[in-house]
C-alpha cells in the first residue's frame, strides 16, 4: 500500500506537470483548468467555498486561483441572493472559450494516455481510488471532502 501511495503522489505530480504543459499556451495551468471545469460542471453559479468543496481543495487556494482568473476576465463575481458576502463565481465568455480550447487539447492527449490499457483495468483502478478516497473521508484524514 505504501508503494501504491508513493506512486500516486508521483503520478499526481506528473499529471499536473503534463496538464500545465498542455494548456500553457491558453494562459492556463492545471489548477486554473480544474477551477474552470468545476464551474462548468456546476448546476448553477456557486461561491468559492462550494467550488473548493466540489474540488476537494482548500478554500483559500481556490480563492487565490479565482481571483487570478477574475483579473484575466475568465470569471466574474455576481451577487449571491443567499449570502451577502459570499459572491457567486460565474464563467465569462473568455473563460468558457479557454476551457473549451483546453478540452479540445485534452481529448487526443487522454486518448494517447489510454492507449494499450484495458477498459476493465481502468474501471478497477477507478474503483480502488474511489474506495481509498471514501476511506480517507470517513477516517477524517482529509480537511475537506474530496471530489
Amino acid at each position: 500500500m505504501t508503494d501504491l501511495v508513493l506512486d500516486l503522489f508521483k503520478l499526481s505530480n506528473g499529471m499536473l506537470l503534463a496538464g500545465d504543459r498542455l494548456v500553457a499556451d491558453l494562459g492556463l495551468t492545471s489548477a486554473r483548468w480544474q477551477v474552470l471545469g468545476t464551474i462548468v460542471a456546476a448546476d448553477r453559479p456557486q461561491p468559492v467555498a462550494w467550488l473548493a468543496r466540489d474540488m476537494g481543495a482548500n478554500r483559500q487556494n481556490v480563492q487565490r486561483i479565482v481571483n487570478d482568473l477574475a483579473k484575466e476576465d475568465m470569471v466574474a463575481f455576481a451577487p449571491n441572493p443567499h449570502h451577502r458576502r459570499a459572491l457567486l463565481v460565474v464563467l465569462t465568455d473568455k473563460g468558457r472559450q479557454a476551457f473549451e480550447a483546453a478540452m479540445d487539447l485534452q481529448a487526443p492527449w487522454i486518448n494517447r494516455l489510454a492507449e494499450g490499457l484495458q477498459i476493465r483495468d481502468i474501471v478497477t483502478t477507478h474503483d480502488v481510488l474511489i474506495a481509498l478516497k471514501r476511506k480517507l473521508e470517513s477516517d477524517g484524514d482529509t480537511e475537506e471532502p474530496m471530489r
